[in-house]
Order: structure tokens, then sequence, then C-alpha cells
């Protein structure tokens, strides 16, 4: 069993959701991205997403895309990225870190290369916003014989046969996106993501996160009800982009403690 299931079935045992919060490498800057994985989970992360930087973000709203421009400034690039997983994992074991991002960055580097440099680093899952999932075998395949999962992202608009793509080859679990548009953008219906979730989850056979919209923790708590876990990103980069350097870890961890304290409070009253 992967690190990502067991974590998921743990949860699931217990009765709680999965916070899984995201955050760009090298965003304030390098020196501080694996403080900032630790200070996630000590605020309750379950899982951690951790941003691959790239140009051209498209999937990405103004604020993750920001958060990618100051990351590449200071030089920041994948084996860098797998290089703070490499170091998170000296002092913490039981974590799930997927890396999130772009095509182009992997197959720069070699998807061989890739999968076996972030396998040894501890890397988990791996989600490439841009593999579709029907053309994405062979990458699945070579993902997962290095011992990590395959998330893939499943949208609003998406059709059936793109949601039994994703079933015959993800893993993990499913990453659900909330809103139709980029990260960070328009109004969350939570009553549409309680619809649409039992569905997906009985077609592709694992547990749904669901991310785009989640501010804080009221949006937090009333999606846990209805979804395995909740992705929040925007957000957090936002407190990243509005504080000083030298209060980043403390305002974050202040952050995500809050929503997970608001997601626990919701599974306490249930």
């Amino acid at each position: 069993m992967s690190r990502i299931a067991s974590v998921l079935s743990s949860l699931e045992s217990s009765g709680r959701k999965a916070l899984i919060p995201f955050v760009t490498a090298g965003d304030p800057d390098p020196s501080l991205t694996v403080p900032l994985m630790h200070a996630l989970v000590e605020a309750g992360a379950d899982i951690i997403e951790l941003g691959v930087p790239f140009s051209d973000p498209m999937a990405d709203g103004p604020t993750i895309q920001r958060s990618s421009e100051r990351a590449l400034a200071r030089k920041v690039s994948l084996r860098s990225v797998i290089a703070a997983v490499s170091e998170f994992r000296r002092s913490n074991t039981g974590t799930p870190v997927v890396l999130m991002g772009y095509a182009n960055p992997i197959e720069a580097m070699g998807v061989d290369a890739f999968a076996d440099a972030a396998s040894a680093a501890g890397t988990d899952g791996v989600l490439v916003v841009d593999y579709p999932p029907e053309e994405s075998h062979d990458f699945a395949a070579r993902v997962r014989s290095a011992g990590m999962d395959v998330i893939f992202l499943i949208a609003p608009t998406s059709t059936e046969t793109r949601i039994r793509a994703v079933g015959e080859i993800g893993s993990g679990y499913i990453y659900y996106v909330s809103l139709k548009g980029v990260t960070g953008a328009g109004h969350l219906d939570v009553s549409e993501v309680a619809r649409r979730i039992p569905d997906i989850r009985k077609a592709v056979g694992l547990p749904v996160g669901v991310g785009f919209g989640i501010r804080d923790g009221a949006s937090a708590r009333a999606l846990s009800a209805v979804a395995d876990g909740v992705v929040i990103g925007s957000r957090i980069i936002e407190e990243i982009e509005n504080s000083p350097q030298d209060e980043v870890l403390a305002r974050v961890k202040a952050l995500v403690g809050g929503i997970r304290q608001a997601m626990d409070s919701r599974e306490a009253s249930t």
C-alpha cells in the first residue's frame, strides 16, 4: 500500500477527511520550502502538494502564477524541488508529498530520470496538469513502476470518457476541480460538488479531494462533508505573498491550523 493510500485509509477509518495544502517550491525563497512543508504538517496537513514552478501554468490563476514567477526568479528547477523533498524526508517519513506541475520540466529532464529521482527522494505522487489520461498510459506505468501514484484532475466539464480514462490509470486520489476556470477564481457551489462526487468516486474507485475555490475554514468544512479531502492553494500563497518573510511560517501555520480545526469541528459534530 502506498503512503498516500495508507494515510487516506487511516483517515477514513477514524472518520476524518484529508487536508491537502499546496505551496509552490521556492516561494517566497528556496530556503523556506522545507520549513514551510514542516509547518504545514505541524498545522495538520495530511498530504502536501508541492508545486513545481513553471513559466506558463495555464490552470493556475494570477496568485499561483506569481508564486511560480518568484520561484523561477530564484532559479528553482525541477531538480531543486526534488532535492527539497529529499531534505524533507530526512525528518519526516510519514507525510505523503505529491509533486504538482506541468509536462515541460519533466520532458526536459526525461521521464525515466524524473521518475527515478523523484522516487529516490521520497515523492509519493505526481500530478501533471497537462498530461491527459487518454495519452498518459506509458507515463503512468513508468511512474507507478517507481512506486509513486499518478493523480489526475477531473473538472465539472469532464466527460464520462475522460472520467473512465482516469479510473483506468489513476491512483492515490482524484483531484476534483470544483470550479470552471483557473485556481482562485469563481464562486464555490458546494451543492453542485456534492451532486457530482458520488458518481465520480464510483466511476474511478478512488478517494476524491476537492480543490479550487476553498478560501477559509467554512468552505473547507462544507466540502469535507461531501469529499474525502480538501485541497487549498491560492489562499495559502496569498498569505505567503502578503507576509514579511520572517513571519511567513507562523502566518501559514496559523491559517492552515484554523482550517484544520474547522474541518475537525465538523467531523466531531458528525
